[in-house]
């Protein structure tokens, strides 16, 4: 199943700074091999925010709800998820289609 996720981070500016660097470095890591297993499809920046837009690709609702549950930043994150669906005008999903 594809989801399309906000993910909006608020990290509390009197966190202390290893803390918080050490939770950065391992939410990179974790994003990176999320990506690497194909999971974690895509991730864009949303410009001048401390927020992305990522793509997932996993079997159910269960398995997205964990791997966001395992992000190192998750308590930090106002998440918003959308299911996503083929469109039926997407030229590359209808190649071969009559």
């Amino acid at each position: 199943m594809m989801f399309a996720v906000r993910m909006d981070v608020e990290i509390p500016h009197d966190l202390d700074p290893e803390i918080r660097a050490d939770l950065v470095a391992r939410e990179k890591t974790y994003c990176q091999e999320r990506q690497e297993s194909g999971e974690w499809v895509h991730i864009w920046r949303c410009v001048g925010q401390y927020a992305n837009i990522s793509v997932f690709d996993v079997a159910d609702n269960e398995a997205l709800h964990q791997v966001l549950w395992q992000l190192p930043l998750f308590p930090y994150m106002r998440i918003a998820v959308t299911p996503l669906a083929p469109h039926p005008s997407d030229l590359t999903a209808n190649r071969g289609a009559p």
